[in-house]
């Protein structure tokens, strides 16, 4: 249109977007194939296949011209449906997340399992769908397309997610979890590595001792950490973990987290070093004794009178960075006023001036045994179960009492 809202000279019925270029052709050419392409290329159908799919041998040079072959004629590789109904497969291997994306990113051992997991799924099995447990949307568990399950095992769900899998006949392999029959386990030294962790803080002259755990069950917010909250966990991790503290502190309380987060262990951090709450903090302490779960188990009690705990057992880095931002923010030192050890591992920036004192594992290589496991199972294989141990790492944040 022009200007003054009049048909400009040029328009016309057939001068819209729908128009045919002057001298194109409305010939459409017919859709590659990969019979078309392995021709073109002078090789069979099978070998062009095996060009796109990866499994089975040929030449370098083979392979690049096929490739060169589908360039020319615009196929794009193999339609994945038409292989999933030949194959009865997807490609496609579901991992089932213990919390939110957002929070299970930020944790860099999960990102570790989940690096440890692809380098082992290969060519044929080399999808992976990240799916929550955190109880909403459930039935994409219960209806998403894929070959086999991998579990973290610190989901507090994980009984029921198992449960919707075997009704679905799916492969399953479970990371850190309980036992169940017929799941394939990769399992850590969670209990015994947490039980020579605390140990080492004994063995430093340290008895005023309180724990950070992780999130003992469904429920996400801070809380302290009483006697039936441990009787209805269900987060196998958490459970291990602390058990394993209880061997060399028995009855260790303190707090849960909401979160394996650094703000959510500076909030519990503050809670236990009496930097919160009415009284600085020690009415909270002395409300988690009432509730049946003294700080370091009644250790850090005189009466009524309150004390600062001398080391913290949390039970991640991230967990442990943030109790140490709780100490130097309430002027405290680490590892002068306050031993801190964590449980990972884990590189964590924000941490130059400390090296923190905590239990390396191996987290990478627990994601590729899952890997290597899915592969075989669906292979028809029958795997063995596998197990790692984690090594302890004597840091800076680690001192004898003073």
């Amino acid at each position: 249109m022009s200007a003054n809202n009049q048909p400009h000279p040029d328009d016309g019925p057939d001068s819209g977007p729908s128009a045919a270029p002057s001298g194109a052709s409305s010939v459409e050419h017919p859709r590659a194939t990969l019979a078309t392409v392995a021709k073109r290329a002078g090789v069979s159908a099978s070998t062009a296949s095996i060009a796109f799919s990866g499994v089975g041998s040929i030449s370098e040079a083979t392979r690049e011209r096929i490739l060169r072959a589908a360039d020319e004629l615009r196929y794009f590789g193999p339609d994945p449906r038409a292989r999933s109904l030949r194959q009865g497969r997807s490609g496609i291997v579901g991992v089932v997340l213990e919390d939110r994306v957002i929070h299970s990113f930020r944790d860099p051992m999960t990102i570790a399992v989940l690096d440890g997991i692809s380098q082992e799924l290969g060519n044929e099995n080399g999808g992976m769908l990240l799916l929550t447990s955190t109880g909403v949307g459930e039935s994409s568990i219960q209806s998403a397309v894929f070959d086999a399950a991998v579990f973290l095992g610190c989901s507090p769900r994980l009984t029921r997610s198992i449960e919707v899998m075997r009704q679905r006949n799916i492969p399953m392999v479970a990371i850190e979890a309980q036992h169940f029959d017929g799941v394939l386990s990769v399992a850590l030294d969670n209990r015994e590595a947490a039980t020579r962790l605390a140990q080492h803080v004994y063995d430093l002259g340290h008895r005023d001792v309180a724990v950070v755990t992780l999130p003992m069950d469904a429920v996400r917010e801070l809380r302290a950490l009483t006697d039936e909250i441990v009787a209805h966990a269900t987060t196998a991790v958490s459970m291990e973990r602390l058990g394993g503290a209880r061997e060399v502190y028995p009855g260790l309380g303190g707090y849960v987290a909401a979160n394996s987060a650094s703000d959510d262990g500076f909030a519990a951090g503050l809670l236990v070093l009496g930097g919160a709450g009415d009284g600085g903090g020690s009415g909270d302490v002395r409300a988690a004794g009432a509730a049946g779960a003294d700080v370091a188990g009644g250790s850090t009690r005189a009466g009524d009178e309150w004390r600062r705990p001398t080391a913290i057992i949390a039970q991640s880095d991230l967990l442990a960075v943030g109790v140490i931002r709780a100490a130097e923010s309430l002027g405290l030192k680490v590892p002068g006023d306050l031993t801190v050890v964590g449980f990972d591992g884990a590189r964590i920036e924000g941490l130059s001036d400390h090296d923190l004192t905590t239990m390396v594992q191996p987290a990478t290589e627990k994601g590729r045994a899952a890997g290597r496991a899915v592969t075989e199972l669906l292979s028809g294989g029958h795997p063995p179960d596998a197990h790692f141990t984690c090594a302890l790492h004597v840091g800076t944040t680690s001192a004898p009492l003073a």
